[in-house]
């Protein structure tokens, strides 16, 4: 089986990092809330730079520079590539398929996280996030 490969982008403004705020009430009526950073898959002839800023314009509905590549977390069946962002037009709003599927079962909201708050919220890739903090970019 081939690896899903996507690309992340991870923006910082004001020492506070961009993320999807995500509340799913499961089939069990138990509610799971966790944060992710914004991106997606990747397109067929399309390079992981075209594809995180895409995913920007789609789930953010804002246009980025791409400051530098963070490196890849790759599991069982994905590799996710992390680039540090920056927004060069724009204000984030949710759009895309996650507006569209948004409602009170299955809810989005970005919202901006203090980096010293990170320790306190569930989400993944606090090391990338961290990178992206220190400018630790590196190339690929």
């Amino acid at each position: 089986m081939e690896k899903r490969i996507s690309s992340r982008g991870i923006i910082i403004e004001d020492g506070k990092v961009y993320a999807m705020f995500r509340r799913r009430i499961k089939d069990d009526g138990t509610v799971k809330e966790y944060y992710v950073i914004p991106g997606g898959g990747i397109k067929e002839n399309e390079t992981l730079e075209e594809n995180v800023i895409r995913e920007m314009k789609e789930e953010f509905s804002v246009d980025v520079k791409i400051e530098g590549y963070l490196g890849k977390d790759e599991g069982e069946d994905s590799i996710a590539n992390f680039f540090s962002c920056s927004i060069i037009s724009g204000t984030p709003k949710l759009g895309g398929e996650e507006k569209e599927r948004c409602s009170e079962s299955n809810y989005y909201e970005i919202r901006q996280i203090p980096i010293e708050d990170l320790d306190k919220i569930d989400i993944l890739a606090k090391d990338m996030i961290m990178k992206a903090y220190n400018k630790e970019y590196i190339d690929r």
